[in-house]
């Protein structure tokens, strides 16, 4: 089955580029150039979406927003901006990559790959990393076949990251789907949550990955 791919930019050579190199690699994409048409999509429609930044109609960085509200599909930013400000922004809001403006279009199919091979570490609701396995359904945690108990904000943290591997999840966002403020605390309190997952994880701790300025990811590339 093919991947479908929404494409959000208003540029009608690199858009045309885009589209080429997609088809030419097997995916299906559908292009999009402003950016409220863009917000009128279902992310479920779709396994990625290449977004740029500046659009007519809404901001691109508002499209993410709408999209982050509901889904985890994975989000790739296009900008002609390399300010490191823009880039924290991005990933805080949800993004999964970002790509800077000239780039090659064979460059960003590397990464359109890269990012779509990672959801394929998820069996049967199961996501691995290296010795680390998390059963999302069960709610079952192991390391090199031997389980490990967690409590249920740690388990939760650990399966928020887990279902976007790979992925930088913002601080805020787990302060506020994971913590209950009334009893694990919020951001303040994050930090130590996870000091006592990776603890508890031994030597698969170091899979639970700090993204600085952004928050935390779950490392499955290389993860031993």
């Amino acid at each position: 089955m093919q991947h479908r791919i929404l494409l959000v930019e208003d540029d009608e050579n690199l858009g045309r580029q885009i589209v080429e190199h997609l088809r030419a690699a097997d995916f299906d994409p559908t292009w999009i150039k402003n950016g409220d048409e863009a917000m009128l999509e279902s992310p479920d429609d779709y396994q990625l979406m290449i977004l740029d930044l500046m659009l007519p109609g809404a901001y691109g960085l508002d499209v993410l927003k709408c999209f982050r509200v509901d889904s985890d599909v994975p989000v790739l930013i296009l900008s002609a901006r390399n300010d490191t400000e823009d880039k924290v922004r991005a990933l805080k809001l949800g993004a999964d990559d970002f790509v800077t403006k000239p780039f090659w279009p064979e460059e960003l199919l590397a990464r359109v790959q890269a990012r779509l091979r990672r959801p394929v570490l998820q069996r049967a609701g199961v996501i691995q990393a290296g010795a680390l396995s998390i059963d999302i359904v069960g709610r079952r945690v192991l390391v090199s076949d031997a389980p490990v108990e967690l409590t249920r904000v740690e388990f939760d943290l650990l399966a928020a990251l887990a279902k976007r591997p790979g992925a930088a999840v913002p601080r805020s966002w787990l302060a506020e789907h994971v913590l209950d403020p009334e009893r694990e605390g919020t951001e303040r309190t994050l930090d130590v949550h996870i000091s006592r997952l990776r603890k508890k994880l031994g030597g698969s701790g170091g899979c639970v990955a700090t993204v600085w300025g952004v928050g935390y990811r779950l490392e499955t590339q290389g993860a031993s």
